[in-house]
């Protein structure tokens, strides 16, 4: 019978060539290797291509101590062929400053349901109710663009 070779693993990136390229036995890493898995993260960077979606959401499911079952799941269904998993960042990095309170008081509700709002009027509904609210069309303009609608 054939020992099976300890394999080190350093970080997520090699975890998720193992994944999906080499595709080891569990059995073969190393304690210290499995110490450096990151379940959220390795779900986390599947997610991004979306055929893996539906793969990702049954396996999340999953208690995340359970980094060889996470794994060997994985394994057998993500097929063997080495992809670019681009990060897909949040670029709604935007500045309201004085919007969702104008928003809040419009609707009369707080300013976390205003900044739900103003996701959902965008810039032109947004305009509107400054607009209503008294503000003039440079006044408007001004924190639309500060506010990066």
């Amino acid at each position: 019978m054939k020992s099976l070779e300890t394999k080190q693993i350093n970080n997520l990136f090699e975890w998720l060539d193992e994944i999906m390229l080499h595709k080891s036995d569990p059995q073969s890493f190393s304690q210290e290797s499995w110490d450096k898995w990151n379940s959220y993260m390795v779900h986390r960077y599947l997610s991004m291509n979306i055929s893996y979606i539906d793969i990702v959401n049954y396996v999340q499911k999953i208690n995340p101590q359970n980094k060889q079952q996470i794994y060997t799941i994985y394994r057998e269904m993500i097929p063997k062929k080495k992809l670019w998993l681009k990060y897909v960042k949040n670029e709604n990095k935007r500045n309201l400053k004085q919007i969702p309170e104008y928003i809040a008081e419009y609707f009369n509700c707080s300013l976390g349901e205003a900044e739900n709002y103003i996701d959902i009027l965008r810039k032109h509904g947004v305009k509107g109710i400054l607009w209503e609210m008294g503000l003039n069309e440079e006044e408007t303009n001004k924190l639309l663009k500060e506010a990066k609608l």
